[in-house]
């Protein structure tokens, strides 16, 4: 579990990347609206390179489910360091939707492209430096 904190969500991603043993992270709750909600400022900034798509599809796939209210979904996904990451909101059903709908139907062919020797070239400590991001 990581704190609702940019500070504690950036830790816990730096140290999965570190420790080079994930593929994707995927991180649940933190996409709304409430002032807590910081997952999307705390990731984003990471990102080399965004999954459009993702919150796209997320939001369609919601707004058939629960209406208008999909809008206020902020998930949002991206590659940081040859890793994908992804944000999806907390609720149970948000994260089901995100996971059986999205997700792992594509997870293979996303990582397969992600360890393609031209592409891990690239991704190489191309994190931002906290003091230009701040807090």
């Amino acid at each position: 579990m990581v704190h609702d904190e940019v500070v504690a969500i950036r830790d816990a991603t730096a140290a999965l990347l570190e420790a080079g043993t994930c593929d994707a992270i995927v991180f649940t709750g933190g996409t709304g609206f409430s002032p807590r909600d910081v997952t999307v400022e705390a990731l984003e900034p990471w990102f080399e390179k965004r999954i459009d798509g993702f919150g796209e599809l997320f939001r369609a796939l919601s707004f058939s489910e629960i209406g208008a209210a999909a809008m206020l979904s902020r998930a949002c996904a991206g590659i940081v360091e040859g890793v994908a990451v992804f944000a999806t909101p907390g609720s149970p059903a948000g994260v089901r939707l995100a996971l059986e709908r999205l997700i792992l139907p594509e997870l293979r062919h996303l990582v397969g492209q992600l360890r393609r020797p031209e592409q891990r070239s690239h991704h190489a400590h191309n994190r931002p430096s906290e003091d230009l991001l701040g807090p």
